[in-house]
């Protein structure tokens, strides 16, 4: 394993081709930039409300971490949001062997909830309208391959069924320009990432990276479900 220092280093030499990448992309498609964010309508099939289950769990992926976790840590009833891998084995759950693309990991987020405050569907409402693009395969925005695929991981038959039903409702309604590719992966474990990579967004606001991609995807959120937003973000620093 490498020093954290050596790490990170890697890790700012990954992304630095996808920051010019995500600078091209942004001059020469304006109409098409990152955080172009659309409202999606609410899902018609949800989970029953259970009022003695106070926590819920929703592994999802949709590129970059980094934003995805961002997102869902400014949302109200959201309790943890965690960076990390989903899809492969545990020996390959380490952020340069999942940059391979060949481990079978998408970096996720695992979204902890509240679900007396806000259902599975409502957080899907917010991946599918905020957190990504899902009609993009196995790419989103700069970043290419299929660890950066739009994937739900489902913990539980309900969620998959609400998932399954949800994908079916946006595709029917044409909510997007085109066909949604996200996938759904059930079984599927997740492992936490580096420690450096938690809570990337608020800890480095000023990232050309970050500025590009990410921060248009808060100000998103905050538009769209302003009855959602919270200002302040529920960090994973804070838990430990």
């Amino acid at each position: 394993m490498r020093p954290a220092n050596d790490t990170r280093r890697a890790n700012r030499r990954h992304r630095a081709a996808a920051l010019l990448a995500a600078a091209l992309f942004a001059t020469a498609m304006p109409s098409a930039r990152a955080g172009e964010a659309r409202l999606v309508p609410a899902p018609v099939v949800d989970e029953a409300a259970n009022p003695a289950a106070a926590t819920e769990v929703a592994v999802l992926a949709g590129g970059c971490f980094w934003g995805v976790q961002g997102v869902f840590q400014h949302v109200a009833g959201v309790t943890g949001a965690v960076s990390g891998y989903a899809g492969g084995d545990a020996a390959t759950a380490q952020y340069e062997t999942v940059g391979s693309g060949t481990t079978g990991h998408a970096e996720s987020v695992k979204v902890t909830f509240d679900p007396r405050t806000i259902s599975y569907g409502e957080i899907l409402r917010i991946y599918f309208s905020v957190a990504h693009d899902p009609t993009e395969l196995n790419r989103q925005g700069p970043d290419y391959g299929p660890q950066y695929r739009s994937t739900i991981f489902p913990t539980s038959d309900a969620q998959a069924r609400v998932a399954r039903a949800y994908i079916a409702q946006l595709d029917k309604a044409h909510a997007f320009d085109a066909a949604i590719v996200t996938t759904i992966e059930p079984g599927k474990r997740f492992y936490p990432a580096e420690a450096y990579h938690q809570d990337f967004l608020t800890l480095n606001p000023d990232y050309p990276y970050i500025v590009i991609n990410d921060l248009p995807k808060i100000d998103a959120l905050k538009a769209l479900f302003n009855d959602r937003y919270r200002a302040e973000p529920v960090l994973v620093s804070a838990a430990g």
